[in-house]
C-alpha cells in the first residue's frame, strides 16, 4: 500500500492536481475531499495527473466521477494526464475512456486550444 499524495498548482488552463500512490478505498476520500474544495471557473480545465497512481481500485474510479462531477457543476473541463496503463485499461473497460478526455501528458493537457467559434 502506498500513501496517496496530492500536489496542487496552476497553469494557464487551470488548476493541474499531480496524484502519486494509491487512489483506493481508503485515500479516495482525501482525494474527493482536495478535489470538491478547488474553486473552478467556467472555462477553465481541471488536468488530473496521473503519472504517479501506482493502484486504483472502484473506490478511485468512483472518485475520478466525482471529480467530472465537480467540473461540469462549475462549467469547467476537466482531463486526464499521463494515466498508467492498468488504470487506462480500467476506464476503457467501463466505458469511462469515452466520459474523460485522455492526454499522453500533462503539457498536452494544459495546452490551450484555439477559439473556434465565429466573429
Amino acid at each position: 500500500m502506498s500513501a496517496l499524495t496530492i500536489t496542487a498548482r496552476d497553469a494557464a488552463t487551470g488548476p493541474v492536481l499531480e496524484i502519486a500512490g494509491d487512489l483506493d478505498y481508503d485515500q479516495a476520500p482525501r482525494f474527493r475531499q482536495a478535489v470538491t474544495a478547488l474553486s473552478l471557473e467556467p472555462g477553465q480545465r481541471l488536468v488530473l495527473d496521473l503519472s504517479g497512481i501506482q493502484f486504483c481500485d472502484s473506490s478511485g474510479i468512483t472518485a475520478l466521477i466525482v471529480a467530472r462531477n465537480h467540473a461540469v457543476a462549475a462549467r469547467a473541463d476537466i482531463a486526464l494526464a499521463a494515466v498508467p496503463d492498468n488504470t487506462i485499461r480500467i476506464l476503457r473497460i467501463v466505458g469511462l475512456d469515452r466520459v474523460f478526455t485522455l492526454h499522453a501528458d500533462v503539457d498536452t493537457a494544459t495546452t490551450r486550444r484555439p477559439a473556434t467559434g465565429h466573429r
